[in-house]
């Protein structure tokens, strides 16, 4: 095999220790021209059990670092690739392995999400990163525009964006197929919110549980079994990001790849507020988007619904009897109306006006093989890439905070990141990180 100089090989010829939080080396990275690409897991069961098993399915893929900090998980993933070097710290896995690696994907709880994200890239690793890509609006901004000055690779976790039936939805949009785009209504039958405060408990910390690193750069709180870890931290103010982080990223895709969205102009919340702990549910949340060459009139509406709620009778209506699924999108246009289920193929309406047009199935693909081929330099660039995903995922974390002032309306002005006239709303765009876990460029 032609010997090749890797962002490895350059590494190490800079010498010396790593210290954390790290700083960024190079701003040439692109691509690794490694025949074997070097992949490291933040994460070592739940998501990051999946996405880990379809990367390291690539045949040109080693698995060889896991961080994860359930001891369980931990065994695990240990048996599961038993070649692959695990660890209980993260920050330990990167100044350990860093330098040997070519990327890493990044599947824990949200809070985790952009101070993993930001150092690994800081080292110059291309990243795979779970949605909501952050757990804040700033944090979304930060990853985006690092990764776009250093060239990196990227890709968010929203894999139905890559399968054949969100794909061919996008492209019956573009192919005009309904006409201009009038109005687009979104919803999840999902739940998780919690309308009790927290417990006011203490359990013992399982043992081999870092509970201090589990929460990282969030508020500290006292360990309560079964309330964060495993898999209730959605619910939690400060480490999940509710329904809409979990289901938005994957139900807006569509609708937003498809009308060619960045960020909205304007959003109501009609749901009740979050308690001072966790999430509400049965949200409607009403966006106003500048107009596309995809829609028509001077902006363009479109409302989420998660939980109890759902779009109104005289949308459903359209659907001519058809029952609407327990998750996706309705899509009004000019000719017709498309219903993209979640995860299905689109259906026209009103049927007699489409009897005879025959929606073009396009293909899908993996949507992790496809981050690796880019990071490989043997495909182009992921189409989840965080230039893409960052405002998404920006979208969807903005409604979050619009949950927490029912019936008002907030401004959003997206290049300074600030809500106009409303300093208690902009405060939430940006958290403080706690003492220790600053990461240069976030918290």
């Amino acid at each position: 095999m032609k010997t090749t100089y890797s962002r490895r090989m350059f590494v190490k010829q800079l010498g010396g220790g790593l210290a954390f939080p790290f700083v960024a080396r190079t701003s040439w990275a692109k691509s690794s021209p490694n025949e074997v690409v070097r992949h490291a897991s933040f994460g070592g069961g739940g998501m990051a059990g999946s996405d880990l098993g379809n990367i390291s399915s690539h045949k040109n893929v080693l698995i060889a670092a896991v961080a994860e900090i359930d001891p369980n998980r931990r065994r695990q993933a240990q048996q599961r690739f038993k070649n692959a070097k695990v660890y209980a710290d993260w920050r330990e896995m990167l100044e350990k392995e860093g330098q040997d690696l070519d990327c890493v994907n990044v599947s824990t709880p949200d809070h985790m999400h952009a101070c993993m994200g930001m150092s690994a890239m800081q080292m110059g690793l291309h990243v795979y990163g779970q949605k909501p890509l952050t757990h804040d609006v700033a944090e979304s901004r930060a990853l985006t525009a690092y990764a776009k000055e250093n060239k990196l690779m990227t890709q968010m976790g929203i894999q139905i964006h890559s399968s054949s039936q969100y794909r061919t939805a996008v492209q019956v949009v573009h192919d005009g197929v309904i006409g201009k785009v009038k109005e687009a209504h979104s919803f999840s039958n999902k739940r998780w919110g919690d309308s009790n405060l927290k417990p006011n408990k203490k359990d013992p910390v399982p043992e081999g549980l870092d509970w201090d690193a589990w929460i990282g750069p969030a508020p500290y709180t006292e360990y309560i079994k079964g309330y964060y870890h495993p898999g209730q931290w959605r619910k939690r103010l400060d480490y999940g990001t509710g329904t809409f982080g979990d289901m938005g990223c994957h139900i807006y895709d569509p609708t937003f790849k498809a009308l060619g969205l960045t960020y909205p102009i304007s959003l109501r919340s009609e749901g009740k507020a979050p308690n001072k702990d966790n999430w509400g549910f049965d949200a409607k949340i009403h966006y106003v988007f500048p107009k596309t060459k995809y829609s028509e009139g001077k902006t363009l509406p479109v409302t989420w619904y998660d939980g109890g709620k759902r779009p109104p009778e005289n949308i459903t209506s359209l659907l001519e009897g058809k029952k609407l699924p327990g998750q996706g999108s309705v899509i009004i246009g000019t000719k017709g109306v498309m219903l993209i289920p979640h995860v299905g193929m689109p259906e026209l309406f009103p049927k007699k006006d489409f009897a005879d047009v025959e929606i073009k199935k396009v293909e899908g693909e993996s949507h992790w093989h496809q981050f690796i081929d880019a990071v490989r330099g043997a495909g182009p660039e992921p189409s989840a890439n965080f230039s893409y995903s960052g405002p998404l995922s920006e979208t969807v974390l903005l409604g979050g905070i619009a949950t927490r002032f029912p019936q008002e309306e907030l401004v959003w002005n997206a290049p300074d990141l600030i809500f106009k006239g409303n300093k208690e709303a902009t405060a939430l765009v940006q958290r403080k990180y706690r003492k220790g876990w600053s990461v240069k460029g976030l918290g």
